[in-house]
């Protein structure tokens, strides 16, 4: 296994400073951030694919270092029901596929969105329930005539260009959990797996070994999120986790993300990379930190120290004692 880290973590450096600290930190992998949510700071597509020039400078200063990009990342909304926020979605999605390829990266990390409940509606609408039955009505409106063509589409777009959709499960889009993901990939192509984030499965109450264990059995586990999740054991026992107060009001909410080892224990990330190596995914694990009681320096830092200590960067020994 490789140790990587989400570079929208330093957006406020240019690239190549933020390059120069992620390595003096020991990491070997960079996820970059592509347009959509998490910007465009060290990556533009659209100047990168215009110029082969400045798209030899990225790919060098990156390789300079001893680097690999384990993928690009473009989390958007492309089934908005608004129309121009999904067209720019889309673009950034389409643009971040044609950039992989000339990068020879095979995996881009992405969310699956979520459409309104009519064509005529302004903001996203996520099923969360079963009943009253309006709700199962809308679901199947919106994968009939939304995710599903948008998204086989969209798959056989990437796989013509060789590239993988990493499909980050998180609550508030149509591919929150592994049954979601899996039916999006048995709709549209096996190109399609996941971005596996632990952090968002936590505070489903999902058990993300056996999530592994379910998604590794389809060989659908293409890329790694290093993140944790604490929950308020006090909020949450009031209010259960489903938690609409802002992410930094972290004294209020019943749940906050964390730096790995500050939500679950060394004995947890330690059963995490072993199932990981015996579904077959030996690959990178990028730090994504999103910690508001940790500043982006220390945070950063602690995580890379915790996980070289419970990764296994070798490839497993033949069973000599058999």
């Amino acid at each position: 296994m490789k140790l990587g880290v989400f570079t929208v973590l330093f957006q406020q450096l240019p690239l190549e400073p933020a390059l120069d600290k992620i390595r003096a930190a020991g990491v070997e992998a960079v996820e970059i951030g592509t347009g959509g949510y998490p910007g465009e700071a060290h990556c533009q597509p659209a100047v990168l694919l215009a110029d082969q020039l400045k798209l030899n400078g990225f790919r060098d200063a990156i390789a300079r270092r001893d680097l690999v990009i384990s993928a690009l990342s473009c989390h958007a909304n492309p089934l908005h029901p608004r129309q121009e926020i999904a067209e720019q979605a889309h673009t950034t999605f389409e643009r971040t596929v044609r950039l992989a390829e000339r990068l020879g990266v095979d995996r881009i990390n992405l969310f699956s969105g979520c459409p309104g409940d009519s064509d005529q509606a302004r903001f996203p609408n996520w099923v969360t329930a079963a009943c009253p039955p309006d709700y199962q009505e809308l679901l199947a409106w919106q994968w009939s005539e939304k995710v599903i063509p948008y998204w086989r589409s969209a798959a056989a777009f990437a796989r013509e260009h060789g590239v993988k959709l990493c499909f980050e499960m998180h609550p508030g889009f149509v591919v929150y959990n592994p049954e979601t993901l899996l039916r999006l990939r048995a709709e549209c192509g096996d190109n399609i797996g996941a971005n596996l984030d632990p952090s968002h499965l936590f505070w489903q109450a999902i058990d993300v070994i056996e999530a592994i264990r379910v998604l590794g059995r389809d060989s659908a586990i293409y890329h790694v999120h290093a993140k944790d999740t604490a929950i308020d054991p006090h909020n949450a026992g009031v209010n259960g986790v489903l938690d609409t107060k802002p992410l930094d009001r972290v004294a209020d909410r019943s749940w906050i993300f964390r730096t790995v080892g500050y939500g679950h224990d060394e004995v947890f990330w330690r059963t995490f990379v072993s199932a990981l190596r015996k579904v077959g995914y030996d690959d990178v694990l990028s730090i994504e930190h999103e910690d508001a009681l940790a500043s982006i320096d220390e945070g950063f830092l602690k995580g890379v120290q915790f996980l070289k200590g419970v990764m296994l960067a070798e490839k497993p020994a033949a069973a000599w004692w058999v």
